[in-house]
């Protein structure tokens, strides 16, 4: 058992905040996007991506329409620094993309960085240093005045080597590391302080990032956090606020999305969530909720399948198949119940007058994002009739009755019982060929056949045919008052099979001159049998002496 809580953690304390706002506010427009990608993901790797890989990296954030990159750690070493300057003397920075580059708060670290990006149309150079009491007490030895001195250093430094290179649009970005775990007053002590040096202003506004750089307590704190900040940061028109959450409590995105609420700005993070520890927020996914409230994220995520391609490319990690939006498995439904409300659903769907997305356990429509249908349902054993349809209909067209639905889900259970796997579209086209004998198994085949009026011109109608019986050709006939009765007819006093009509359904496949016909027939025994036929043909009558037949061939009885 786990030791009592109590006597080890101390409960992360309330902001008073009795007035608070967030949470009656709703997201309505695209924050400011920054991909860390780039540095917090690349640090976080096993093997860190080496030149061509960032640069894969760049070119998809850029694809994707992220305006703010933070493409490295310049002073960390020559790969890194040597990457950010090839981005800005061959010309690969976009118009529109302000590339960013994080250092402590050092001089030669900072000038370092600046050297980096000198020459960019526009550049951000992030200086920080933490300031909570664990890492004042335990990494830096200092106090509040020391930390403070800190941060006002690396402020002048900003100032005086953007001087040195004026070809550059130059922005500034100041990070209170640790700011969710510490004095929300002392916190903005220190940025009111570089706020002080560097003289913002509302056209060229100073960038304040409020990092839960691990993350300690629930969403809505750090929402209180941001809100208590913004109240009382001076001069709010020339800051710009940015969030920088982390997941090690598993709620990175709720913190990010609630901090929205609270009046941030902006949010950073990595595409798919990489990041140390547990991760940084899933940038894709804070876009597509907000798109599925109706928000434009101003971000395009059209093809899902090459973000995900290109992330576990260049970070050699795999996205789990349950991520959010991106994972393999997300849009796919294996139980029955989930399945038979799909498959409902884009049928009310299509129907619908208006355009608005309301598919059970869909938030999202998949093609939205570029995947196909088809990969919405998937049949093993725990699925149902309707996802069995379903696949059916998507890969051959066939819009199975529901009864025929329930009958042939026996087959594909049976089957994937044997088999203890996933069931693809070939696996179910086979067992549905051979359960309604389509496969040239049958005891039964259609040869040939014709179809005439009675001589005396009367309404009856008269069957003449060729049918395989047991290898063998039979010619066969009967009349009845129509096509269907005629066969069955022919049937019963030819070949002693006994059964009569209790259902009859037909459609059409496709459009156009390759058109086809699906026949269904639910027939009955004089013992009270139920059996089912299917029969497809490019003619519609054939389609349904097919049936027929294929109904004949699950009973099986024939005369001497």
């Amino acid at each position: 058992m786990l030791k009592d809580p109590s006597t080890k953690y101390r409960p992360f304390p309330q902001i008073d905040l009795p007035d608070r706002q967030w949470p009656s506010r709703t997201i309505t427009r695209a924050p400011r996007w920054l991909s860390t990608d780039m540095r917090d993901g690349n640090q976080a790797l096993i093997d860190p991506m080496d030149s061509e890989k960032k640069q894969r990296f760049f070119d998809l954030l850029c694809k994707v329409g992220v305006k703010e990159i933070e493409v490295g750690f310049p002073s960390a070493g020559a790969t890194e620094f040597d990457f950010i300057r090839g981005l800005v003397d061959n010309g690969r920075i976009p118009d529109g993309v302000m590339i960013q580059g994080l250092t402590q708060s050092r001089r030669d670290l900072i000038e370092k960085t600046f050297e980096s990006m000198a020459g960019a149309k526009t550049a951000c150079v992030h200086v920080y240093n933490a300031v909570s009491p664990a890492w004042r007490r335990i990494v830096f030895g200092m106090d509040k005045a020391e930390i403070r001195q800190i941060a006002i250093e690396g402020a002048k430094l900003l100032a005086e080597q953007a001087a040195r290179f004026p070809e550059t649009d130059w922005r500034f970005q100041y990070s209170p590391e640790t700011f969710s775990t510490a004095e929300l007053d002392f916190s903005l002590d220190v940025c009111e302080a570089v706020i002080e040096v560097l003289r913002p202003t509302p056209e060229k506004p100073l960038i304040l990032n409020l990092p839960a750089t691990v993350e300690a307590a629930t969403p809505n704190i750090y929402a209180d956090q941001i809100e208590w900040f913004c109240r009382h940061i001076s001069d709010r028109e020339s800051v710009v606020i940015s969030l920088h959450t982390h997941n090690d409590r598993g709620t990175g995105v709720a913190a990010a999305e609630l901090g929205l609420m609270a009046g941030a700005d902006r949010v950073e993070g990595c595409l798919l969530g990489n990041g140390e520890r547990t991760g940084n927020c899933d940038l894709v996914t804070v876009a597509l909720n907000m798109y599925t409230q109706g928000v434009d994220p101003e971000l395009d995520l059209s093809d899902i399948d090459a973000v995900v391609k290109t992330v576990e490319y260049c970070t050699n990690i795999p996205v789990h198949p349950r991520t959010a939006y991106a994972g393999d498995l997300v849009f796919t439904a294996f139980s029955g119940s989930h399945q038979d409300a799909i498959k409902k659903g884009f049928a009310a769907q299509a129907q619908r007058n208006d355009q608005f997305w309301d598919v059970p356990y869909l938030p999202i429509d998949p093609a939205d994002l570029g995947r196909s249908y088809e990969a919405v349902i998937r049949v093993n054993s725990q699925s149902g009739k309707g996802g069995v349809a379903w696949v059916l209909e998507q890969d051959k067209g066939l819009k199975l009755p529901k009864r025929m639905q329930a009958d042939f889900s026996r087959h594909v259970q049976a089957m994937a019982d044997r088999t203890s796997r996933e069931l693809n579209a070939a696996d179910i086209w086979g067992a549905f060929e051979a359960a309604y004998h389509l496969d040239g198994e049958g005891r039964f085949t259609l040869v040939d056949y014709h179809e005439s009026a009675s001589p005396g011109g009367g309404a009856e109608r008269r069957f003449a045919g060729r049918i395989g019986v047991d290898g063998q050709v039979r010619s066969v006939g009967g009349k009845g008052n129509g096509l269907l009765s005629s066969v069955l007819a022919a049937l019963r006093e030819e070949l002693g099979v006994e059964m009569d009509i209790a259902d009859y359904q037909e459609h059409a496949i496709g459009t156009g001159g390759d058109v086809q016909a699906a026949a269904y027939v639910e027939a009955r025994t004089e013992d009270g049998r139920t059996v089912f036929g299917v029969g497809i043909d490019s003619d519609v009558a054939t389609a349904s002496v097919r049936a027929l037949l294929s109904a004949a061939n699950g009973l099986g009885s024939v005369a001497a």
